[in-house]
């Protein structure tokens, strides 16, 4: 019945504000200015209300709030711009930046006791998976995250950043390690006759993004010492994380496991589902929990431009997928 009430109170006090942007806005824009033209009136008019709407529902929301634990998704490869990786991304899914925003924004919210982190991915990119970790690991109050089909490398370094990492029994959990990769093209163009110049100052400085010149002994050297530095912290965080020696880390070899093997490995929690987990955050809390997910903030015209891209990432994706390439490094 409370519930009832505040959805009420809410919708009213929205409707409110809508009313009253409309009116204001009618009576300065359209009305007052006589050589403003009807639809430019009526444009600027509907602007206002959507502003008001949108503040209103806001302001409200956190008033009349029904909910005390945030949830945030980590979905598909982790990238800082939705891009990138070596398979396509929808450009529905949240990136790294956006997810990082929804936490802060969850930590900023009086009435956000606790944090769920639904995790489903099989890695990504080193900075942006480390910029989600530090944001829940920030996070004022119990932070758990849940695996649903897979958490894989990016995901794990992530996990490393919660209380307590849940999983079902059938998830794919692991891959504790680095990748660092480059697309090479120099038997390509010794074949074809395609010549490479390059005018560099600094002996490695081109190491990376060269795929056209043979890499060098010293090269390699030097790049798998920058992925064994990013594999040695990454060792230490989930270590430390999970409460486990750095040898037993070490061992798994960038392995994924299965829900119930992680959890006699230490690398997971407990098995269970998101309502386990609400379970226990509620044995945290000690106080009933109702979830509310934090998505990204979104102007319309992001959302139309967001609309589209969707359609053409579901017509190309096939093909994407084939020949997109797996260059940088990535957990």
């Amino acid at each position: 019945m409370a519930d009832s009430i505040q959805t009420a109170l809410r919708a009213l006090g929205v409707l409110a504000a809508a009313l009253l942007a409309a009116l204001l806005g009618y009576v300065l824009l359209y009305r007052v200015p006589a050589d403003l033209t009807d639809l430019l009136g009526i444009l600027l008019t509907v602007a206002l209300v959507l502003a008001a709407v949108r503040l209103a529902a806001r302001a409200l929301e956190s008033r009349f709030a029904d909910y005390n634990v945030a949830e945030v998704e980590v979905s598909g490869p982790i990238t800082r711009d939705g891009g990138g990786g070596r398979l396509p991304r929808s450009p529905s899914t949240p990136d790294a930046d956006e997810i990082v925003e929804g936490i802060e924004r969850a930590d900023e919210d009086p009435n956000v006791d606790a944090l769920m982190v639904k995790l489903n991915t099989p890695g990504g990119e080193v900075v942006p998976s480390d910029d989600i970790r530090l944001a829940a690991a920030e996070f004022d109050g119990p932070t758990l995250g849940y695996a649903t089909d897979l958490c894989a490398s990016g995901g794990m370094w992530i996990a490393a950043g919660c209380d307590e990492l849940w999983a079902r029994d059938a998830s794919l959990v692991g891959s504790i390690g680095v990748r660092f990769s480059q697309t090479r093209f120099d038997e390509f163009a010794d074949r074809y006759g395609v010549s490479y110049e390059r005018i560099v100052s600094g002996d490695y400085k081109d190491s990376l993004g060269a795929p056209f010149k043979e890499l060098e002994p010293r090269e390699r050297t030097y790049l798998q010492g920058l992925s064994d530095a990013w594999y040695d912290t990454f060792v230490e965080r989930v270590a430390e994380s999970f409460d486990m020696t750095e040898t037993a880390v070490r061992d798994t070899e960038a392995r994924v496991f299965l829900g119930e093997d992680a959890v006699e490995m230490g690398l997971v929690t407990a098995l269970g589902t998101d309502e386990d987990v609400e379970d226990r955050v509620e044995e945290l809390l000690g106080e009933e929990v109702v979830r509310r997910e934090f998505e990204p903030e979104r102007g319309l015209a992001e959302r139309l431009r967001s609309g589209a891209a969707s359609v053409a990432f579901a017509v190309g994706a096939g093909a994407a997928s084939v020949v997109a390439g797996e260059d940088g490094l990535e957990f």
